[in-house]
């Protein structure tokens, strides 16, 4: 659903890039052409200068280095700037600030910090923009608490810090889930006279909903608008999401309702946030009329609410008016992505309709989109389910030769359709090649093949591995247990099926309806009255009757 992808909504806090500051002139050349913003024509445009005679100041060497850095080519800007310095181009100031910000962005702090000691050898310091290149560079390397000792440094040396420069260390300590640091910090920079700003405070509520402590996000919130800080759209975004996450959807349909009185408009996220929350809640009626308000205030809807909406009808067994979402969206001009029709696909499978999901899966094919393992996956088990075995091989070969790489789930329901059909012994093959391609069973795949051994009399060899799990540490379900607890009773070794009932609530694991009726029927079969009726009393004291 929604949350599943992330909604493409990652906050949109990280700190901007610091580009250098260019000094405001601007030198004249017959010979050099006007700037390209294309970056192969930028290299082409910055080789032609080293034959250039005289040579041009480092000045337009550094527009190219920059017009590369904002297209995020960082790796060639460093190579480029590698030529300068062998061809005798003298890099300046500005040149190392651009390329101290590319070995940051590029992952490699360490050469970004020997960019300073150039810049010390020239007779500069460093300034505000050239700290917070390193601070920024250590915190998207993780190393945030070497960030905050740097800072520590920096400002024992002298050099005063900008609210951008803490920005850009709150950002990584919230990143890091530090919360309770990231208000200190915040704290810290109050009694420093810097001011906070929306971004930084927006930063912290959003950790602290990310930690579901949305009251204390709420209060911050309060705290900001109080000192006069207007939250903007995406503090309220955040905010919205927490009461969601929390399953208070009332205040964060207030919040919304504040926000609009602010005269602050919420977004297609916003609305997308409230859509996703009221679909989990199983209100989908009530999400639907989210779009039409959506659509009144001119917010142009896209592929994610849409596919938000559709899941929840799904989700509900509204199968219908998913499809009719699914039909609207494409009449109102938006394309389905493949992340849409997996979500018709698995609702079409769920209520059994296999023949309307293949064609949808055949429309991928004629629209030259690429089905994803979701997609295959939900096909493959829709048609084991449905009993069309020789669909499901070649399914699950043209999902390898895409590219597509099966998941535990896809792997789980071809060896559960394998040991339901009577093929254990594919299935053990098919449970040996998945670890061999390091994908790692769970639960669910253990069960599966202890099943399949049970039913098929193979009780011993479902001892042995039950037992190997035990001791590997696998952390067993009710159901795993339920399933071995049921074969030692169908083999009549029902002493055996009581200890083992009992060894599975010692690991704290509560024996369920579905446990206890098996082992009643099995003593009630063998007239053993008296322990089967013990049993019934057990279950009815744990409320399971």
């Amino acid at each position: 659903m929604f949350m599943s992808r992330r909604l493409r909504y990652c906050l949109s806090l990280s700190i901007p890039n610091f580009p250098p500051f260019l000094p405001n002139f601007c030198f004249h050349s017959h010979s050099l052409p006007p700037l390209t913003h294309n970056a192969d024509d930028a290299v082409s445009q910055f080789n032609h200068m080293f034959h250039v005679h005289p040579t041009p100041h480092t000045f337009h060497f550094n527009k190219i280095l920059i017009s590369l850095v904002n297209v995020k080519r960082y790796p060639t800007a460093i190579s480029l700037y590698k030529q300068m310095e062998l061809s005798g181009v003298e890099p300046d100031y500005f040149t190392l600030n651009i390329i101290i910000n590319c070995f940051c962005h590029f992952g490699q702090v360490v050469l970004a910090f020997s960019g300073v000691s150039k810049i010390l050898k020239l007779g500069y310091q460093p300034n505000t923009i050239t700290l917070n290149t390193l601070m920024k560079g250590l915190c998207l390397e993780g190393k945030v608490k070497e960030a905050l000792r740097f800072h520590d440094k920096v400002l024992a040396q002298g050099f005063r810090l900008s609210g951008i420069s803490y920005g850009i260390l709150i950002n990584g300590v919230c990143k890091i889930g530090e919360t309770r640091a990231a208000i200190r910090l915040l704290r810290r920079i109050e009694r420093w006279s810097i001011r906070p700003n929306v971004v930084i405070y927006s930063m912290i509520i959003d950790r602290l909903c990310k930690d579901t402590l949305v009251d204390e996000a709420y209060d911050l919130y309060t705290e900001m608008v109080g000192k006069g800080i207007s939250p903007d759209v995406v503090t309220y975004s955040i905010l919205v999401s927490g009461f969601c996450i929390v399953g208070q959807l009332n205040r964060a349909i207030d919040l919304l309702n504040e926000m609009v009185l602010e005269n602050i408009n919420p977004d297609i996220y916003t609305y997308t946030i409230l859509v996703d929350a009221l679909c989990k809640e199983g209100k989908v009626k009530e999400a639907e009329n989210v779009l039409a308000v959506m659509v009144k205030a001119c917010v142009n809807l896209d592929v994610v609410v849409y596919s938000t909406l559709m899941d929840g009808y799904c989700l509900v067994n509204e199968v219908n008016n998913a499809k009719r979402v699914f039909y609207t969206m494409t009449q109102m001009g938006v394309t389905p992505d493949v992340h849409c029709y997996s979500i018709m696909i698995n609702g079409l499978c769920k209520i059994k309709r296999v023949d309307e999901a293949l064609n949808l899966f055949e429309e991928i094919h004629q629209k030259n989109m690429v089905p994803d393992t979701v997609t295959y996956t939900s096909l493959i088990d829709c048609l084991c389910k449905s009993g069309r075995i020789s669909y499901v091989w070649d399914l699950f070969d043209e999902m390898l030769d895409r590219g597509q790489p099966p998941d535990v789930i896809t792997y789980n329901n071809l060896i559960d359709a394998l040991c339901k059909n009577g093929h254990l012994d594919r299935a053990i093959a098919l449970f040996n090649k998945m670890k061999d391609q390091a994908i790692r069973p769970n639960v669910y795949t253990f069960t599966i093949l202890l099943d399949g051994l049970c039913k098929v009399g193979r009780l011993k060899n479902a001892l042995e591995f039950f037992q190997d799990l035990l001791t590997k540490g696998y952390c067993l379900n009710v159901r795993t247990y339920t399933v071995m607890i049921n074969g030692l009773c169908k083999e009549g070794l029902l002493d055996e099926a009581l200890a083992l009932q009992s060894r599975m609530e010692d690991n704290g694991c509560i024996s369920d309806a579905v446990t206890f009726e098996i082992m009643i029927r099995a003593f009630f079969d063998k007239d053993e009255n008296d322990k089967a009726e013990k049993l019934v009393r057990e279950m009815i004291a744990r409320g399971l009757l």
